[in-house]
């Protein structure tokens, strides 16, 4: 007897008839005398239309409050799913995430797990009962009910599962598994059998929306085998794990990420310091960047370019702007008219000449590279917003992907 954690996301349960459909995948795993806990998103667009409903009452509601208002999705489709197997004559329980024990920090809205206390859990798993737990959501130590973000129901199904010592965590989406690239810009991507963390870290963190990029980090944390398969079709899916099939693929995939704003800082005199500045007045206030371009100093002044998302755009520069005098610089620049594609694969650190291919890849696609970022298992590319599928197109073409 195994025990698996399954994920199911909004859209796999948008309605009555997918609601069935994966009670039926649920109860086929307890059929075959499996011990089951399963994770839920809120239903479809349930979401969006809860953050509507705040913004026609207050629109600069709190962050508590919002959390509290996005965790009754969750609650919704345990109960509903509860209600379906119960009507399949199959024993359920439906619980949320404060009668779990997942236990978060205070960070309203993008909260992250400390804890999960397993022993209800484990208590029901004794009664034969299949669990069905809220994801996205936990309590804080004021017993306030906090969120993890979107996407953060991938991350409480891992957290859970290496809680609880699972055999398998399954994450069921609307896609088979894990591409080379996205399917529907690249007709002839190919589906990954399986692909190591520090590959999946990459591509979730790049903009591949397959899994929540803290849910990798928790798999490898714990060594969590996580499994990215359909809902709709149940064929076999990606395996995430630490070790892979050596295989002659030098990029196992290619991401795309629109959400990105370059920040251009203008003028700074060229000495020590300046660059700690910068970066660790934007890191008190949880700013992340990605790539950071320098310019080599002349006349005594550089300048300093860097990428964030676009939801940091504003308050990136409004502490630049604050902070003027201190940074000492002449102009800032900043622009939302550019994508990031990147590439990432393990066996990249060890075969040079990979990235010469990409930008070979970019120049035959007559496109513009403006910034580029790397680490041992990726390079990243900044571009004009409107050229990212032309260039994943061309990159993965370049290295035969399909």
């Amino acid at each position: 007897m195994s025990l698996i954690v399954q994920k199911f996301g909004g859209s796999s349960v948008a309605n009555a008839e997918r609601v069935y459909n994966v009670a039926s995948i649920i109860t086929d795993t307890y059929k075959a005398g499996n011990q089951v806990v399963v994770v839920l998103s809120a239903q479809g667009d349930t979401t969006d239309d809860l953050i509507a409903k705040a913004k026609e009452i207050n629109p600069s509601p709190s962050k508590r409050e919002m959390d509290m208002l996005l965790s009754t999705g969750e609650q919704i489709s345990v109960a509903l799913m509860a209600m379906a197997i119960e009507k399949m004559g199959y024993p359920v329980i439906s619980l949320n995430a404060w009668q779990v024990g997942v236990h978060t920090d205070s960070n309203y809205s993008a909260a992250r797990i400390r804890k999960i206390d397993h022993e209800r859990v484990q208590k029901e798993l004794d009664k034969k009962n299949i669990v069905l737990i809220t994801g996205f959501q936990g309590i804080n130590r004021y017993d306030d009910v906090t969120t993890l973000g979107r996407g953060g129901s991938d991350t409480s199904a891992v957290a859970l599962a290496a809680a609880l010592h699972a055999d398998l965590c399954e994450i069921y989406t609307d896609v088979d598994g894990v591409y080379t690239t996205d399917p529907r810009i690249v007709k002839n991507a190919a589906k990954l059998e399986e692909i190591t963390f520090d590959e999946m870290l990459e591509l979730a963190s790049l903009g591949a929306n397959v899994l929540h990029n803290r849910s990798v980090e928790m798999g490898k944390k714990y060594n969590v085998n996580i499994c990215v398969r359909s809902s709709l079709t149940r064929a076999p899916g990606t395996i995430v794990k630490e070790v892979v099939n050596v295989e002659k693929m030098l990029v196992r995939g290619i991401a795309k990420d629109t959400d990105v704003a370059r920040i251009s800082i203008c003028g700074i005199a060229d000495t020590p310091g300046k660059a700690f500045r910068i970066f660790s007045l934007l890191a008190k206030k949880n700013i992340n960047v990605d790539i950071i371009l320098q310019s080599i100093g002349h006349d005594g002044m550089k300048d300093i370019s860097f990428t964030t998302t676009e939801a940091h755009l504003d308050e990136a520069l409004q502490i630049l702007e604050a902070n003027k005098d201190t940074i000492d610089y002449q102009s800032l620049n900043w622009t939302k008219d550019v994508a990031k594609v990147s590439i990432v694969g393990a066996g990249m650190v060890s075969n040079p000449g990979v990235a010469a291919k990409m930008f070979e890849a970019l120049y035959e696609a007559q496109i513009n590279i403006h910034m580029i970022g790397t680490s041992e298992i990726k390079v990243s590319v900044l571009i004009d917003a409107g050229c990212e599928d032309k260039a994943v197109r061309a990159i993965h073409d370049k290295f035969e992907l399909a």
